[in-house]
């Protein structure tokens, strides 16, 4: 008899273990590889380089970073003259899975192509965004304190009208009015703790492009620079056709596969 429950008690927790295996919390990770170029393996990472009329380009995938694909890059001047550059001459075609080019969602009829973002554009617009997310709170502040009048007066009558009601519609309006001012809290931290998230979120932006972004500048015979690049994600794209221009003088392309992976959390033990 023992044995019987020991074996339906094993079963089950078998059972039971299969199912928590299979609802087992997963991760997708975005990943960005390069597809051509010279490819070697440094620290573990692929990295890539190009050149063109004695402008290199070296390259890596580092994260993903909210809306946009960071890469590494180190410009490489080879040449006898001085160059111009710029992250935003980096730009993209977006690529299918047999690296035909996807079409431009906005229905223009041309490729879908993004330049990257331009560092000094937009720390340039952070301080907008600041001033906007404190005019969104002034007016959440406004609305909550209509709110809260009306709340406030609609009690006050309730209660003044106490002896014209029966004890049950008082207590309904009692529930009522206790739910509206619970409301009105709760509105108000919502709209504190976005105002908050959003404000830290501008900082870190504002941070990421003047201290981490490739920055525009000079660059003089046999001197390189090296900083991060930013694209923005295209998440329809099987490869990102990336290419680096400077008029008249070089393109540099470099290919990536895009891809996302995903793996089950490793679980605590």
């Amino acid at each position: 008899m023992k044995a019987s429950i020991y074996v339906k008690w094993s079963l089950f927790t078998a059972v039971i273990l299969q199912i928590l295996s299979g609802c087992a919390p997963t991760i997708t990770t975005y990943q960005l590889e390069p597809a051509s170029g010279d490819i070697t393996t440094i620290d573990g990472r692929p990295v890539t380089k190009a050149e063109d009329n004695g402008i290199g380009v070296v390259a890596s995938f580092e994260r993903e970073d909210l809306e946009y694909a960071v890469l590494d890059i180190e410009i490489k001047n080879r040449t006898d003259h001085p160059i111009d550059i710029n992250p935003a001459d980096f730009r993209f075609v977006a690529l299918g899975p047999h690296q035909d080019t996807l079409p431009d969602p906005r229905g223009n009829g041309l490729p879908l192509a993004r330049s990257a973002a331009d560092p000094t554009y937009e720390a340039s617009r952070i301080g907008i965004k600041r001033k906007q997310e404190e005019k969104r709170l002034k007016r959440a502040k406004i609305m909550n304190t209509v709110l809260l009048v009306a709340a406030v007066a609609s009690d006050v009558s309730s209660s003044t009208n106490r002896n014209r009601t029966s004890y049950r519609e008082w207590v309904n309006k009692r529930i009522t009015h206790d739910f509206m001012y619970q409301g009105i809290a709760a509105k108000r931290a919502i709209d504190y703790g976005t105002f908050a998230n959003r404000m830290q979120r501008y900082d870190y932006e504002e941070y990421r492009w003047r201290e981490l972004a490739l920055k525009a500048n000079t660059l003089g015979p046999n001197e390189s620079i090296r900083g991060f690049v930013y694209l923005p994600k295209v998440a329809s794209a099987n490869y990102i056709a990336l290419s680096y221009t400077l008029p008249e003088q070089a393109i540099v392309p470099l290919l990536f596969k895009q891809g996302f992976v995903t793996q089950k959390k490793k679980r605590r033990h």
